[in-house]
């Protein structure tokens, strides 16, 4: 929950904006004394927004203070509501997220003075994994470009570290016990999966005691402990519920069929005899795959009440396709940022990477191609997720229309998580500049016939005339390619009104972008090129005011169905 202090009815009337757009996120402290409401969100909420000084909101928190790792973050946002300022929890309390967040909803400017974030270098505490060691030497020596050795004894999508093959410095990553040197730090992934059997009524000790020892001899760590597995019908078996939380993560449940088809080294009656499955422990453990590390075991209790088995499961690489919208900056959404920030390795066009290639972190591995290397671009992305790394896929507008995430998802299986990122088409853009062409039902069609066959393009706008849909067309004309648009208008004409309304727009949302209006009869195809995008009405759309607009064609009435 995030808590709202305001003093003066400016701070007040942000305060409530803020609220509108984050109901079930906020809470609101008014109608008492500041210092009294600082003080009671700071006990009660994960973070605070405080409309009020920053000075006045350092001599308010203060003595508040414990320790970083609990307390929560704090923004504030000064009486003109220009900046968002991170004050108090940059990374640990999420501070500095949180002033990006409230910036894009009062168009504030977010104030972010943590020496990782500032520099765009990821927080080692900031990864989502437990971390062990001296993050502030490892911080520092990364800040001052120090040579820092990345020793991953486990693959993991990471985030891009601008790290060395040797250095006086470690991040090592590593699910295996180690004590962190001086100028190391020890990163955690959830690479374990520990099986874990028990008979009812199995004391949580005897459970959490069989694990914890079979880790310790194993040399394994607690910390990268994802889960604990069983057949499902100890789903709420009290130890193995109350073993889970205590380690701080969940119990997954498969059912004993499901368990049953899992080849396992050590099978036994008795579970067949109990649950129907000749493996608990074993099976559940290998149910997703991985590499057996501890066989089954049993606990020490006379009789033994519980087993376990521990695998470890490869890091999953991560693949987002990310749309970058029709080119200006201000309409490549946040979760596009964020991810772009998040890829360790970038795949795109050479001249879209140029686009972004500011928002890169330092360490970011660029692998860029030219024009006509889709199919090869989505091959060498999925290579690289195979490999554990966190990828970006990038292409203009939304990547999964006419761009790389179809290629992409050609050649991905299931052995890799794949993220998609929606973005604005240059159907949307040009429509936005054009007025409402898309105000009812429409269609888009590329007319480039490299990969499609002609004749199955011109089926397809054939069907799009006869059924009266409003028609985007996407690559409608080249140096190579000048016959496709005016035979594909010939067959809109076949259907529709000579003077009906065609939208013209090249380089929507870029500097130099232009835009007209004309009519089917009346538009030149050789003004036309790649960059366009060229929008047919259908026999509904007008010309109003100058701009082109489709009616929903709806009976403004509710349906009753």
């Amino acid at each position: 929950m995030i808590g709202l202090i305001s003093a003066t009815a400016a701070g007040a009337a942000a305060r409530d904006r803020l609220a509108a757009a984050w109901p079930d996120r906020t809470r609101v402290y008014a109608g008492r004394p500041v210092p009294d409401a600082v003080r009671a969100a700071f006990a009660e909420c994960e973070q605070l927004v405080c409309f009020l000084a920053t000075g006045a909101v350092v001599r308010l928190v203060a003595p508040l203070l414990g320790d970083k790792a609990d307390d929560p973050g704090v923004v504030c946002v000064d009486e003109g509501g220009r900046f968002a300022v991170s004050l108090v929890g940059g990374h640990g309390g999420g501070a500095n997220e949180l002033a990006r967040a409230v910036g894009e909803v009062l168009g504030a400017r977010p104030v972010v003075t943590t020496a990782t974030d500032a520099v765009r270098l990821p927080g080692l505490d900031t990864l989502g994994l437990p971390v062990e060691g001296n993050v502030a030497a490892v911080s520092r020596a990364l800040l001052d470009r120090e040579a820092v050795a990345l020793r991953a004894e486990v693959s993991w999508p990471l985030p891009p570290l601008p790290v060395a093959e040797e250095g006086a410095y470690t991040i090592r990553v590593t699910d295996r016990l180690h004590a962190p040197g001086e100028r190391e730090v020890v990163l955690r992934p959830p690479t374990l999966v520990v099986g874990v059997g028990a008979s009812r009524g199995a004391p949580v000790e005897e459970v959490l005691g069989l694990i914890e020892e079979a880790l310790r001899t194993a040399g394994l760590s607690a910390a990268s402990v994802a889960a604990l597995a069983t057949v499902d019908a100890k789903a709420g078996e009290p130890g193995i519920v109350a073993a889970a939380r205590r380690l701080g993560v969940p119990v997954v449940t498969y059912s004993a069929g499901e368990l049953a088809r899992v080849e396992v080294p050590n099978p036994s009656e008795a579970p067949l005899a109990a649950v129907g499955t000749p493996s608990v422990a074993e099976a559940a453990a290998l149910v997703g795959g991985g590499e057996l590390l501890v066989p089954k075991r049993k606990s020490a209790g006379r009789p033994a009440m519980a087993t376990c088995a521990v695998v470890r499961r490869p890091g999953r690489g991560r693949l987002a396709l990310v749309g970058l919208g029709p080119g200006a900056r201000d309409l490549l959404t946040p979760r596009a940022k964020a991810e772009l920030r998040r890829a360790s390795v970038l795949v795109g066009l050479d001249q879209y990477v140029d686009q972004i290639r500011d928002l890169l972190r330092p360490g970011t591995r660029v692998l860029e191609s030219g024009l006509g290397a889709e199919e090869e671009r989505a091959r060498t992305a999925v290579a690289e997720a195979r490999r554990g790394q966190a990828v970006a896929l990038i292409g203009s507008g939304d990547a999964g229309v006419y761009a790389m995430a179809s290629p992409a998802l050609a050649e991905a299986s299931d052995d890799i998580d794949v993220v998609g990122v929606p973005g604005v088409t240059a159907a949307l853009a040009a429509g936005a500049i054009l007025g409402a062409p898309l105000g009812h039902d429409h269609v888009s069609v590329s007319l480039s016939d490299l990969h499609t066959p002609w004749e199955v393009i011109e089926r397809r706008v054939r069907a799009a005339a006869e059924a009266d849909l409003v028609v985007t067309f996407y690559n409608p004309r080249s140096r190579g390619r000048d016959w496709q648009l005016p035979t594909a208008l010939a067959i809109l004409a076949e259907h529709r009104d000579p003077a009906t309304p065609v939208g013209v727009v090249r380089n929507a949302s870029r500097t130099d972008e232009s835009s007209r209006l004309t009519t089917l009869a009346a538009l030149d195809p050789a003004t036309v090129d790649m960059m366009t995008v060229v929008t047919v009405g259908n026999t509904a759309t007008r010309e109003i005011a100058g701009r082109m607009v489709t009616p929903r064609g709806y009976r403004w009435q509710e349906e009753s169905r």
